[in-house]
């Protein structure tokens, strides 16, 4: 008893480290199709001595856009997500069912026909349910949410298309609160601007994080045993 007693705290102690099912989580990886498809192999363009421009990673005329892997592109993110949703239920039910049968049955004529019909007349019984069931519901949503900021990302992977697989983080530690920005996604280089710049409505299968953590963070975090029984709670 005692043996089980120790398991059962234990299984209550680890279920309720545990992360919570309601608690969201994002993936920085690559999609599946990114790291399916093969890179694209750069191509030693052959010199020409007699040329004035240059050739290769630094020719004379070219423009700050990232071309390889390891390059660093800037990216402002700025998201804005504005949703208004309304719904009404309105649920009606009502059913009636009645019943009468008598105490005896007719039975033919003569005395004995009159006796049951009279038995019948004063000692009938009827049965009669009727109900009634309505249900009504209104709901209203509304959310206004903007997050804008800017930040470098590196080329991870050239595509045979010639996309770029590019991923990005920064960390930062003010007054003892740490912020973490996260950004991935599939970007096509000629949406990158003149200065190195993209947009994050650019970056196909972008995922963005934002989080914080220190104090603020604990604070406005559920206990773990909060979040376990809410779990385990089937009402």
């Amino acid at each position: 008893m005692r043996v089980f007693t120790c398991s059962f705290v234990a299984a209550l102690f680890l279920a309720g480290c545990s992360v919570h099912p309601a608690d969201p989580k994002i993936s920085m990886k690559a999609p599946v199709y990114v790291d399916e498809t093969p890179s694209k192999v750069n191509e030693v363009m052959p010199t020409n001595p007699g040329s004035l421009f240059g050739q290769g990673d630094n020719p004379l005329f070219a423009d700050l856009k990232a071309m390889h892997v390891n390059d660093v592109v800037t990216v402002t993110i700025t998201e804005k997500t504005a949703q208004t949703s309304t719904g009404k239920k309105a649920l009606t039910k009502q059913s009636s069912d009645s019943l009468g049968a008598g105490i005896t049955t007719a039975a033919g004529g003569g005395v004995l026909g009159t006796v049951s019909k009279n038995l019948n007349d004063v000692g009938n019984i009827g049965f009669t349910t009727g109900s009634n069931n309505s249900f009504t519901g209104n709901g209203s949503n509304t959310r206004n949410e903007t997050f804008s900021t800017t930040i470098s990302a590196r080329v991870i992977k050239i595509l045979n298309n010639g996309h770029y697989f590019i991923e990005g983080s920064r960390e930062l530690l003010i007054n003892g609160e740490k912020q973490i920005i996260q950004v991935s996604g599939v970007i096509r280089p000629y949406d990158i601007d003149k200065n190195n710049n993209i947009d994050s409505k650019y970056i196909a299968d972008a995922k963005i994080l934002y989080k914080t953590e220190g104090d603020i963070d604990q604070t406005t975090t559920k206990p773990w045993g909060a979040k376990f029984m809410e779990t385990i709670w089937p009402f």
